[in-house]
């Protein structure tokens, strides 16, 4: 794989042009842990100047939602021709295999595609004021407005779905953007920002500024900014929501995720499931099953056929066809995740598949006989690993689900519909998932959590609304 500086230039965009940054620093190869590019990080007037910027062309836009939906459906054909160079930067950025960069793309396609349709549709409702006493010959009815600027802070984990699951229903909206990607995955925002101002978008209703909890905080700073939406752990948000005030945010938080599988789940369905949605990207999935509750009448089928199957996954380079588990976002990353298994082994615990790590690479890892004060089940892992726990009944199952600060999302396979109804109604988490996993998740579905989860929620149809604002208008005949 070449690993050339000169290839990836991550620069700046400010009022519609692309400009150096202030200072500059690497950005990483995530299996060679070699540079491969380098990313422009802007001064604290840079900053200024882009908020600034987005908001007098947020002014100045007379875009209509059709206008804005052209806009975003030709971005999305400009992405999709775009396709080679994108899965080549996220696997090299983000570690992704070909499957998990190529999935990526494709559900960011579609989220453009929703988006479009949203803008096209972007409108408000009829009140039936003549419905209300003394009301007679009056009329009433509700406008859709954007909100103005809207900051995203995104993630590595998803450097191209997440970023498009805020850009894109922000400018269906009529919003403003002004979008901080993560440091270490720039390339795939920057191709994004390119693509949209290929497909007609106004110059200065997307800005690009990349950096790390800095910038953020200088974006915190501007009072022009109406909207923050964040992707990021709880501990960030939390300070974000803090230093947001009044101001409105939608944030997506940590998580421990679970999936149940009840004693009459059909494992031949539920298995292949849970393979993918522990180990695929990594396990850097804020839904990654990362605690398997198994009921303990199957507790020994599940652990021995489980094991055989994360055993004969492929790892290592995601350059290589076939691997299946890719590197962990960085070598740091990947020493904390390894540190927190030798943790449960040295109390206990069994590995039942993986082995020692080999630079930004942990190997899928399977785990049973843990405990709950173990980092592996009482924190968020964001790795390649999955443990399973027993339970005796779905009162248990429930209990200990609910028993975390978070929220996101659980999955559950089982048979009996009435069990499947009372998980839906008790379980404390923002998406239920009856016969697949914690990280099943279609872009069109309200996405988001509860609790220490954060709140809002993606999807466009339902973004579109979080990022602007009801307005009422009267009129009297």
């Amino acid at each position: 794989m070449k690993n050339d500086v000169s290839v990836v230039q991550s620069r700046l965009l400010i009022a519609g042009a692309w400009v150096d940054g202030a200072e500059r620093q690497a950005v990483l190869d995530k299996f060679h842990l070699a540079p491969c590019g380098e990313l422009h990080l802007p001064s604290r007037e840079q900053v200024k100047q882009a908020v600034t910027a987005a908001h007098a062309a947020y002014r100045a836009s007379r875009l209509t939602p059709f206008e804005r939906g052209q806009i975003l459906d030709r971005a999305a054909a400009l992405l999709e021709q775009r396709a080679d160079e994108l899965v080549r930067a996220l696997q090299r950025e983000a570690g992704f295999t070909a499957a998990d960069a190529g999935g990526e793309l494709k559900r960011c396609l579609i989220t453009f595609k929703l988006s479009a349709e949203e803008a096209r549709r972007f409108a408000g409702d009829v009140v039936p004021l003549e419905g209300a006493p003394q009301q007679a010959g009056r009329f009433g009815f509700t406008l859709r407005v954007p909100l103005g600027v809207v900051c995203a802070i995104t993630p590595f984990n998803a450097p191209l779905n997440t970023v498009a699951h805020k850009v894109a229903p922000a400018l269906a909206a009529g919003n403003a953007v002004v979008l901080k990607p993560s440091a270490h995955t720039p390339t795939a925002a920057n191709v994004m920002a390119e693509v949209l101002l290929a497909a007609g978008l106004p110059p200065g209703l997307m800005s690009v500024l990349h950096g790390g909890a800095e910038v953020a905080q200088w974006l915190l700073d501007e009072p022009l900014v109406r909207f923050y939406a964040f992707t990021g752990s709880t501990e960030a948000g939390r300070a974000i929501q803090q230093r947001a005030g009044l101001r409105r945010t939608q944030m997506e938080l940590g998580s421990i995720a679970f999936t149940v599988l009840a004693d009459d789940a059909d494992l031949d369905a539920a298995l292949p499931k849970l393979i993918n949605a522990g180990y695929r990207k990594a396990g850097q999935v804020c839904t990654s099953v990362q605690v398997l509750l198994v009921h303990s009448a199957i507790r020994a089928e599940v652990e021995e056929r489980l094991a055989a199957l994360v055993q004969a996954l492929p790892f290592g380079d995601p350059s290589q066809p076939g691997c299946v588990v890719g590197p962990v976002i960085s070598e740091a990353a990947a020493q904390r995740i390894e540190r927190w298994i030798d943790d449960a082994l040295a109390q206990g615990a069994q590995r039942l598949a993986g082995g020692p790590r080999r630079g930004a690479v942990i190997p899928p890892t399977l785990l049973t006989n843990v405990d709950d004060r173990m980092p592996v089940c009482c924190q968020e892992i964001f790795g390649p690993v999955v443990s399973i726990v027993p339970f005796a009944t779905l009162d248990d199952a429930i209990a200990r689900i609910n028993a975390t600060p978070y929220g996101l999302a659980t999955g559950l396979f089982t048979n009996r519909l009435g069990d499947a109804f009372r998980a839906a109604r008790e379980l404390e988490v923002g998406g239920v998932h009856i016969n697949e996993t914690s990280s099943s998740r279609v872009d069109v579905m309200p996405y988001g959590g509860s609790k220490d989860s954060g709140f809002g929620r993606e999807g466009p149809y339902h973004a579109v609304r979080e990022m602007s604002e009801e307005r009422m208008v009267t009129i009297t005949a």
